[in-house]
């Protein structure tokens, strides 16, 4: 299968090229820059210069391919609105080339708050949220009406010992506040996986295609934001706090949603469907093995 890949040279997509290739796929992906584009060349896989914003360079990439895997996204939380609206027309492009085709587009979204107070499953509809307007799920849902095979792939925070997903920026925080905290007791948790787990799974949600279908790559159901607090404190010897509500807009910033929020997650739907068991190590893992002595 010739699969075209957006966000291919990303953290993600740069794992799901070389597995697919693995596999005995083809892969179009999309890169940016010459280095992107190497990196490519390097892993195998043909080149497909354009971006995110770039609707037409998407659309001449889809009509190309047997498939669609888009993982691209902008990661600028300071203009997180104006990112989901791209990521929306990007989703809109792809299913302009893929109408009628009945080809398969597998879209990225997030785990999210789906379901609080206990954790969310893959029968749990996505549900808009002002506060964190991304709108990937239903926008690649809508394209089934158009004639598009699509499927849904929701991740939750993706590590390795140099990027876990939005704790990197906490981290970050860390470092440079000298303090790593988190929010009242701490108790409320994020669910988690591997990124070469992740990228295993893109490929078995391909070769085994459900339409319609919501995907939850969640190897740990809930890691607390305490004991993710605690781990970076201890790495990055800064003492570990508690904070307010109040107290937490000022530390965390953009942050300070997604760290209050309780965003546990089964997989077990996913695991019986495609026979996906994770094998990578677990994110407390990944947090005690990274290097901190730089971001």
């Amino acid at each position: 299968m010739r699969v075209f890949v957006t966000g291919a040279t990303g953290f993600i997509g740069s794992r799901i090229v070389p597995e697919l290739i693995g596999a005995g796929h083809q892969v179009l992906g999309m890169a940016r820059s010459d280095a992107g584009a190497q990196a490519l060349i390097a892993a195998g896989a043909q080149v497909h210069r354009g971006d995110i914003e770039d609707l037409d360079s998407l659309r001449n990439g889809a009509a190309q391919a047997d498939a669609v895997i888009h993982t691209a996204f902008i990661h600028d939380f300071s203009k997180f609105a104006a990112n989901c609206e791209t990521d929306k027309r990007a989703i809109e492009a792809l299913g302009d080339a893929l109408a009628g085709s009945n080809r398969t587009l597998i879209v990225t979204s997030g785990i999210g708050s789906l379901a609080p107070g206990r954790a969310a499953t893959e029968e749990d509809a996505a549900i808009f949220n002002p506060a964190m307007p991304r709108v990937s799920e239903q926008t690649g849902l809508a394209q089934a009406s158009r004639g598009v095979n699509v499927s849904v792939m929701r991740l939750p925070q993706v590590h390795d010992t140099v990027k876990q997903g939005l704790i990197t920026y906490a981290v970050h925080l860390a470092r440079v506040k000298g303090v790593s905290a988190y929010i009242g007791d701490g108790l409320n948790r994020w669910a988690a996986a591997h990124v070469l787990d992740v990228a295993r799974l893109y490929r078995l949600a391909l070769e085994k295609h459900e339409a319609g279908a919501r995907y939850h790559a969640v190897a740990e159901e809930g890691v607390s934001m305490r004991e993710i607090a605690e781990v970076i404190g201890r790495s990055l010897k800064v003492p570990v706090v508690s904070l307010t509500r109040e107290e937490a807009s000022a530390h965390f910033g953009w942050l300070a949603i997604p760290a209050s929020a309780d965003m546990p997650a089964s997989s077990a739907q996913t695991r019986e469907k495609l026979g996906w068991s994770p094998i990578g190590p677990g994110l407390i893992t990944d947090l005690e093995n990274m290097r901190y002595s730089q971001d």
